[in-house]
């Protein structure tokens, strides 16, 4: 792009920018569009930066407590998240929401045990406390690495209820004892070994919970029907989880397709269930953009990937709306490598010819862009364009080929939030790494545009 077209869309953007300056009306321009939705996607550009978490939240509260929100849905494990949804519907024993948030001890801890994190179950507990049945407003999870933790929720649900039951799913799915207990041997096991699998005992292990579900619910009305619920999601965790561990060793387009498709498949029957309570339901999703924007409009998906924000416009069409963030530098709570412990990284600058340089360059701090409203700035940023996309795992070394890929930002999502400058979540167990980690930037730096 040469600089006089630069400068003519940055003029632009700048010119439709709604500028965000930390008052109530901030908010506005994006609840109007999420208002009459029944589905809101709330995307982040890391897992990592405080102001992605502060802001998803704010809306969330907003979209609760004035629009008839009933659920939070996040890309967090389903046994882990449901701890939090008994905590906020005061079911659970939690002392407070720290307890709440304590199932979520697998790696990366820092995703959902954070401060921002911990302020919204606290909110959403107290909102909870004094809202009418048909307002009330849950917190559940759509990932599906539980694997371990779905199979013994299930196990227990059924030693409650039927005894029998249970010796067959512990028949079950003991067919994974053999293999250890991370589920990767598993899969590398049944797929490269070519041992036999254990697909054929998790659906039969599906089917028999879903045969004798009628006598189930004859029990106790609509807590048998939510802990069933419960158990029947598990059930699916594990059928779900078996397919992705398998899958991770015919590629990442494979295993990445059948994960966002057992989100889907999860956030309709949650759907589905409140909406039997309910008619109505509308839920927002929080995960990363790379999850929520539209696949279709990245490179990963002309390699064949799909995602939650395609699968969701496929189904919803225009009952959904999907909001992505971007930042150009600061800090961000990573790790080095999978396993590793949580740092405080400084976010390097983003690179040129990316979207997040081109909305450094428009001169606002922060703002909100509707992508949908303005044709011209529409037409001028449907790219393709590099994007920035950091996970659980920073490596600014190698940030090109790790972190950037080439998107059409106004296809990929409705809306975005831009923060120029981000800070790094606070997690709710701070290792020595992380308290010694990359200082925040002072806000001089950069001196000029």
């Amino acid at each position: 792009m040469t600089t006089t077209l630069h400068h003519m869309l940055t003029d632009e953007l700048l010119a439709v920018a709604h500028p965000l300056t930390g008052s109530n009306a901030d908010f506005e321009p994006a609840l109007e569009l999420a208002a009459d939705k029944r589905l809101v996607l709330i995307g982040e550009a890391t897992h990592g930066t405080h102001e992605f978490y502060r802001i998803r939240a704010e809306l969330t509260k907003r979209l609760i407590r004035d629009h008839g929100f009933r659920a939070v849905a996040i890309e967090g494990d389903w046994p882990d998240a449901h701890r939090v949804n008994r905590y906020v519907r005061g079911q659970d024993g939690a002392a407070d929401a720290m307890e709440a948030l304590s199932g979520f001890t697998r790696f990366p801890q820092w995703m959902w045990r954070n401060a921002d994190v911990l302020d919204f179950v606290g909110w959403l507990r107290a909102f909870n406390e004094s809202a009418p049945p048909d307002r009330v407003a849950g917190f559940y999870g759509l990932d599906l690495y539980s694997l371990h933790a779905s199979m013994e929720a299930v196990v227990s649900y059924l030693r409650r209820i039927d005894p029998d039951a249970a010796l067959r799913a512990v028949r079950r799915y003991a067919c994974f004892d053999q293999h250890g207990p991370e589920p990767q041997e598993y899969g590398y096991a049944a797929e490269v070994d070519r041992l036999p699998s254990c697909e054929e005992a998790v659906i039969q292990q599906l089917i028999d919970l879903r045969t004798r579900s009628a006598a189930y619910l004859r029990r106790d009305g609509q807590p048998a029907a939510d802990d069933l619920f419960f158990a029947e999601q598990n059930a699916k965790v594990v059928m779900g989880a078996e397919q992705y561990y398998r899958a991770m060793y015919r590629g990442s387009v494979a295993s990445w397709n059948v994960r966002d498709r057992h989100m889907v498949q999860t956030l309709d029957a949650l759907r589905s269930h409140l909406d039997a309570q309910y008619a109505g339901t509308k839920i927002v999703v929080w995960a990363h953009n790379s999850h929520l924007g539209d696949a279709r409009a990245t490179d990963m998906g002309n390699q064949g990937e799909v995602n939650v924000g395609q699968l969701v416009r496929q189904r919803y069409g225009g009952e959904a709306l999907l909001i992505g963030f971007t930042t150009y530098d600061g800090t961000v709570t990573a790790a080095s490598d999978w396993g590793a412990p949580v740092e405080r990284k400084r976010v390097r600058p983003a690179l040129d010819r990316s979207y997040e340089a081109l909305f450094h360059a428009v001169g606002l701090s922060r703002f909100f862009l509707d992508l949908h409203r303005h044709r011209v700035v529409r037409a001028a940023l449907r790219g393709p364009r590099l994007e920035r996309a950091i996970g659980v795992i920073y490596r600014p070394d190698t940030e090109r080929l790790s972190h950037y890929f080439d998107a059409s930002l106004p296809l990929q999502f409705d809306a975005v939030f831009h923060y120029d400058r981000t800070r790094a979540v606070e997690p709710l167990e701070k290792t020595s790494r992380w308290m010694g980690g990359a200082p925040e930037l002072p806000e001089t730096y950069p001196s000029a545009l």
